[in-house]
C-alpha cells in the first residue's frame, strides 16, 4: 500500500518516518518529497508498505497524531500523483 503522509515537519527525516510506521509493520520505502532547486521538503512524503492491512493500521493509527508540533495527515495515496509531471489530474 502507498501511503499518502502531509503536513510533515520541514525538520524530518526520511529515517525517522520510518521509524513511525515500523510498529504496524514492514516500511518498504519511505520518500519525502524535496524542493529540486533548494533540497527543502516539501512538507510531504509517500510510505510504501507491502502488506495493506498493516498499512491501514498505520493509517488509522497515525492520522491526525501531533508529529513535531504539527498534526500530520495520513491517508492511502491516490493514483501516481508523485510521478506525475507532465499529465493533468483527473477529476475526483
Amino acid at each position: 500500500m502507498n501511503i499518502f503522509v502531509s503536513n510533515i515537519s520541514f525538520k524530518v527525516k526520511e529515517h525517522s518516518l520510518s521509524e513511525l510506521f515500523s510498529p504496524y509493520g514492514e516500511v518498504a520505502s519511505v520518500r519525502i518529497i524535496k524542493d529540486k532547486e533548494t533540497r527543502r521538503s516539501k512538507g510531504y512524503g509517500f510510505v510504501e508498505m507491502p502488506n495493506d492491512a498493516e498499512g491501514q493500521a498505520a493509517i488509522d493509527a497515525l492520522n491526525g497524531t501531533r508529529q513535531h508540533e504539527r498534526d500530520i495527515v495520513v491517508a492511502e495515496a491516490k493514483g501516481k500523483r508523485e510521478t506525475d509531471t507532465n499529465h493533468s489530474h483527473s477529476a475526483e
